[in-house]
């Protein structure tokens, strides 16, 4: 079944970046975000490729933003099925980009998912990838559900891919966390980031505000993820007082067979 879409467009975050957007509404009437980044620039770069179920809109949303003959670089955060779903797409679309991505990456999808050894590059926590007009840096996001994560820093605009931290559900086709309304914002952040990050229940406080203090030292000006709005300023210090606050919290019960059978009810009953 394909997913209910808003008519969704590229939002630019900052002169040159993008975040290529995909908003699927939910039967309870939010919406959830499965977004991925473009970054123009002297050699353009796309992180994370988007859900296969959406995949020519998202292509055309993508290159609309630059033609994919200069796109040099294709940057994977890790190997959940929403960010790589159309990597095939893009890497035959995109003759000149080399593939950035890791060993935990490369090995959790090998014999399911083919990926171009010979247009590869493998790029750690901790280290850079340097380009003619800015530095990428790649980090830890506070929060991740694959040993493979890692977020991207564009140490020349400030932006941070914060990949899935910070997922928060929205109330329409919305960019901004300025435009969330609270209540939404505190049931939301709390909730998406439980289920998406559950090990936050079992850490060591002291161990996890050291984690956290890698990005939050940053100067991030602007934060955007796979899950939510962009954060700016202030409100990036909120979403980490946020993350810290969810530390040793009982995880919220997953939804059970109920949920499911109204689900089925709601998208397989034939319109009258």
């Amino acid at each position: 079944m394909q997913p209910i879409t808003l008519p969704v467009t590229p939002y630019a975050v900052t002169d040159d970046t993008f975040v290529i957007p995909t908003i699927a509404a939910e039967p309870a009437g939010t919406f959830i975000a499965a977004h991925s980044l473009l970054i123009r620039g002297a050699e353009p770069v796309i992180v994370d490729t988007g859900a296969s179920l959406v995949r020519d809109v998202w292509a055309e949303h993508a290159f609309s933003v630059v033609d994919p003959e200069d796109v040099r670089w294709v940057v994977l955060s890790h190997d959940d099925h929403d960010h790589i779903g159309n990597i095939d797409l893009v890497m035959d679309r995109c003759p000149n980009a080399t593939l950035v991505v890791n060993y935990a990456l490369v090995a959790r999808l090998a014999g399911d998912v083919e990926l171009p050894i010979e247009r590869m590059r493998w790029v750690n926590e901790g280290e850079s990838l340097t380009l003619a007009d800015r530095a990428l840096q790649f980090v830890r996001p506070p929060m991740f559900d694959s040993p493979s994560t890692h977020a991207v820093f564009d140490t020349t605009t400030g932006m941070m891919w914060g990949v899935d931290s910070f997922g928060v559900s929205l109330p329409g086709e919305v960019y901004e966390i300025g435009d969330v309304p609270a209540e939404m914002l505190d049931a939301s952040f709390a909730l998406l980031n439980q289920w998406n990050t559950p090990w936050l229940e079992w850490v060591d406080p002291a161990k996890f505000d050291a984690h956290l203090r890698v990005t939050e030292s940053l100067p991030v000006t602007a934060w955007a993820s796979g899950h939510g709005p962009v954060f700016r300023g202030e409100q990036i210090t909120d979403a980490f007082a946020r993350t810290r606050a969810l530390v040793g919290q009982p995880i919220p019960a997953l939804p059970g067979q109920d949920i499911l059978e109204f689900l089925q009810q709601v998208l397989l009953t034939p319109a009258s």
